[in-house]
């Protein structure tokens, strides 16, 4: 893998001055991220079919969000999520972060906060990569190659590679790792931030540790490379463990007596992967990773910060993951980039102040191919398409039924005016975007489709 650091223009970050009594006053940050998990997964969200007692708890202590959106597959969330801009403007392909970006770890890192990433990585970059943008510890999967992630993992560790064997755990050793830096950090003066991209519960579905089947070979397939089910025969425990870590993580914070000083925040990257077969809400529900429904973007979002966030809250509020990044600069007295696109979270998880997002917008690719790119604006029920069609989600949740087919309905024209309004503003962004290199590679696209029909 090429180090493309060697290329790289300075990023553009920014320092803000800080006393010791504000640093004393702003919160501890702990983002964790799972990896492949869908709303419906979680029980306290209404799932009967999983039990997930950690997430329960964290939720009935803070609050939880009924109407939180990813992208649909991994890198789109993570670029996402860590630099507060939607795809359209600075997602480049699959499995790599644009080396120019400025992430919430850049500007957490400069307003004086100690900084720590743990889990799964799949931005390129090389070793130098985490500390580029903006986290000074790491322990990770997938930075610089992509072995075992499950049992007996290959890990990269603040420089290093290091494999591990004798049965040992991916998740059990990054978790063990936020634990020490936790343990390392509990009296320091400075806060800290630490983002936890888990590695779970992403197939390959291997029996855990707390499985009567653990296997410390499962992850070796025919070719002896990475490998395991990807059928549910070992789902459920690989969502209990997800749920097990988290409370590990947690349990430490209460532990070291950080709880009420740390804001701890729960999402998942995109849906349950598509092969997954789950009982929600009265029906069949099917993962629906790498899809634009809501079984592919609808995740588990909750907020947890005792002493600020009142407990026991169900939100409506329309979230995506452009606002993570401005809730953590306005906690951490950050100054931010000027072109986010999320709002903070602030006002409601303090009760202080006025949040308003109307709509959220996603547009997706996987491999970035700028002319056959996705994009639709909704909110909390309907959605609108780039190609004109608008669906109701709530009742029509695979959109078989497209409202725009014969008008649209008297009843809902306010509703679609707002969404169509929103997406044309935000196609105009896309054209500004990068508009000299979104030719370029339209053109070249083309060529190559036209290359592929002649043979």
């Amino acid at each position: 893998m090429k180090n493309w650091l060697l290329l790289l223009f300075p990023s553009l970050v920014f320092w803000v001055p800080v006393t010791h009594a504000e640093r004393d006053a702003r919160p501890n940050i702990v983002m964790i991220m799972a990896d492949d998990i869908g709303y419906e997964c979680l029980s306290c969200n209404g799932s009967s079919m999983y039990e997930t007692p950690n997430l329960d708890k964290l939720a009935a202590s803070g609050m939880r969000f009924e109407h939180a959106h990813s992208q649909p597959i991994c890198t789109p969330s993570r670029v996402q999520i860590m630099t507060g801009i939607y795809n359209n403007r600075n997602y480049i392909r699959f499995g790599l972060l644009d080396p120019r970006a400025v992430t919430f770890g850049n500007v957490m890192r400069e307003a004086g906060y100690d900084t720590c990433i743990a889990g799964k990585w799949q931005l390129e970059g090389g070793m130098p990569g985490p500390i580029h943008f903006g986290f000074d510890r790491y322990c990770l999967w997938q930075l610089t190659r992509r072995p075992s992630r499950y049992p007996n993992p290959g890990l990269e560790i603040d420089g290093r590679e290091k494999d591990f064997k004798q049965g040992q755990f991916g998740p059990d050793i990054v978790s063990d790792y936020i634990c020490s830096y936790l343990e390392e950090k509990g009296d320091n003066q400075k806060p800290f931030l630490v983002y936890y991209p888990m590695i779970l519960p992403h197939w390959p579905f291997v029996p855990t540790p707390d499985s009567e089947d653990w296997d410390p070979n499962m992850w070796k397939n025919a070719k002896n490379e990475p490998g395991g089910y990807k059928d549910q025969k070992y789902w459920d425990g690989m969502v209990r463990y997800t749920d097990k870590m988290v409370g590990k993580i947690v349990g430490k914070l209460d532990e070291l007596g950080l709880r009420e000083s740390t804001l701890v925040i729960f999402t998942g990257d995109n849906g349950t992967y598509a092969g997954i077969r789950s009982e929600f809400d009265g029906r069949e529900y099917m993962g629906g990773k790498g899809s634009t429904k809501d079984n592919g973007t609808h995740v588990a979002f909750i907020a947890s910060w005792p002493g600020t966030i009142e407990s026991g809250q169900v939100r409506q509020d329309l979230v995506d993951f452009t606002d993570v990044f401005p809730t953590m600069a306005e906690l951490g007295k950050a100054k931010k980039p000027d072109d986010l696109d999320g709002q903070s979270l602030v006002p409601v998880f303090t009760g202080k102040g006025s949040r308003k997002k109307d709509t959220i917008y996603c547009w997706y690719h996987r491999d970035g191919i700028r002319d056959q790119a996705s994009q639709h604006t909704r909110n909390a029920r309907y959605k609108l398409y780039d190609n004109g069609k608008f669906y109701d989600v709530k009742t029509d949740l695979l959109e078989k039924n497209d409202l725009a087919k014969d008008g649209i309905p008297p009843e809902l024209t306010d509703i679609y005016n707002q969404l169509k309004s929103a997406l044309e503003k935000h196609q105009a962004d896309t054209r500004k975007a990068d508009p000299i290199q979104e030719k370029k590679r339209i053109a070249a696209n083309t060529k190559k489709r036209k290359s592929k029909k002649k043979k």
